[in-house]
């Protein structure tokens, strides 16, 4: 599992049973009672956000080896506060809540693992809501691009493919903006010849300008990306 200690993982493997994703549905979704946690062994799930005007703000796409819904531990309010929709069909290891939370309870070395695991998932969250904030739609499609490299990028002779299909939607999602922004936004960069995209698949032909424009802190990669 992606950045979780060996203590933690056999914690974790002891605790489960096993659901199937099915693409196109929802692992969980917001304001729901919230009494498991899911480790996602294959597939991608998606988590978002719906704002209030109706817009969607997707803040992550977990893969093999992600933790989802752990925003609910030792919370007395235990609803998810956001949701988690199947992308591509896998599997989904399943704890319940009250069982995580008994044994972080008596374990203090696992509990410390937990927490710095946590405390990762909060700067990433934190970095893309400084992006968005600081530099607007804008700096959010730029360093959501920079994370997609770092998570799915493969360095070719011309670029840096992102293994990972994307609407334009799916893209503005990561802006909270609507798809026309996202569309005239990703044309532009295409004019400036930074990205190209074919079916889908985006390469990145200029990852310095993307950096440039954000003023991009070279954060960590284990912080620096989409998951």
């Amino acid at each position: 599992m992606n950045n979780i200690s060996t203590e933690l993982q056999e914690l974790i493997k002891s605790m489960h049973h096993v659901k199937k994703l099915e693409k196109g549905t929802y692992l969980f979704q917001e304001g729901a009672a919230a009494n498991e946690l899911f480790i996602i062994m294959s597939g991608k799930v998606q988590i978002s956000k719906i704002i209030p005007d109706g817009r969607e703000l997707t803040l992550r796409i977990c893969s093999k080896g992600d933790i989802v819904g752990e925003m609910i531990l030792f919370s007395s309010c235990s609803k998810y506060m956001m949701s988690a929709k199947i992308l591509e069909d896998g599997e989904a290891a399943v704890i319940m809540k009250d069982a995580l939370e008994e044994r972080l309870s008596v374990d203090g070395t696992v509990a410390v693992e937990f927490l710095k695991w946590m405390a990762t998932q909060y700067r990433k969250t934190q970095t893309k809501f400084r992006d968005l904030l600081l530099h607007g739609k804008k700096g959010a499609l730029y360093s959501t691009l920079i994370r997609l490299t770092n998570s799915y990028g493969e360095e070719k002779d011309d670029g840096i493919v992102i293994n990972l299909p994307l609407t334009n939607q799916e893209l503005a999602n990561f802006c909270g903006t609507s798809r026309e922004v996202a569309n005239r936004m990703l044309s532009d960069l295409r004019k400036q010849n930074v990205i190209s995209i074919e079916k889908g698949i985006i390469t990145i032909h200029d990852l310095e300008f993307l950096k440039t424009e954000i003023d991009c802190e070279n954060c960590p990669v284990d912080i620096c990306n989409i998951d």
